[in-house]
């Protein structure tokens, strides 16, 4: 599990705050501080020039905001681009939504303590495409209505492509399920949850599984409150 550091660049417009993330990052073992960024622009050069596996992303910041940095980061990247892990004063703010809605992965409270930071570098950085997937889940549905989301009804247009089984899997995806409660609940194996799931997200071109819940709630697949299938 340690044979590879996970490479974190750290952006923060405030110093005190920025450098106690650096100095929780740099005191763990496998985790290397790659970078430091005051400002979303910094953090574009930046990211090119030390491609982070993991961006812990601040969205409020004079100039390039977070949403912003995310886009042309992602944009930008050799692959396997980055994760972006989004840190926020609260949990049901906009400008995550439009993060997530951009490609972040996940997003992380500022008043989290280290070892959930920890918890969510290590997370994301090995590919788990969503941390807190209920409470993300609570953000997309507390925001997508105002975006313009579908009326429920009959699987949109933009999910013609799916199977009726990869449909299911968006539904509960949505809802906040991990692959372990999807599987239990469609009586089918994980590695099968996985397939499906990736299969979903290439037919719809999307990086990560927070974006798969952005689109299952803006098409009306699923509707806010809603109960799962």
């Amino acid at each position: 599990m340690n044979q590879a550091q996970i490479k974190v660049l750290v952006v923060d417009d405030q110093f005190l705050i920025r450098a106690g993330l650096v100095g929780v990052l740099r005191a763990a073992p496998g985790i290397e501080v790659v970078g430091e960024a005051g400002d979303g622009a910094e953090a574009v050069e930046l990211a090119a020039a030390t491609r982070p596996d993991v961006v812990l992303m601040d969205i409020r910041m004079p100039g390039m905001n977070g949403i912003t940095a995310t886009e042309r980061i992602l944009a930008e990247a050799a692959e396997p681009p980055p994760r972006i892990l989004v840190l926020t004063t609260f949990d049901l703010d906009e400008y995550v939504y439009g993060a997530l809605r951009a490609g972040a992965a996940g997003f992380l409270l500022k008043d989290s303590g280290p070892e959930r930071l920890l918890a969510a570098v290590a997370a994301v950085g090995s590919g788990d495409a969503l941390f807190a997937p209920s409470v993300t889940r609570r953000l997309v549905e507390a925001f997508a209505v105002r975006s313009g989301a579908a009326p429920a009804g009959e699987p949109p247009p933009d999910l013609a492509a799916l199977t009726g089984r990869e449909l299911e899997v968006l539904k509960l995806i949505a809802r906040g399920l991990s692959n372990a409660e999807i599987a239990d609940r469609l009586y089918i194996s994980e590695a099968t949850v996985k397939t499906h799931l990736n299969r979903t997200m290439n037919k719809l071109d999307l990086d990560t599984r927070a974006q798969a819940v952005v689109i299952a709630y803006e098409t009306g697949l699923v509707t806010p409150g809603g109960s799962g299938i």
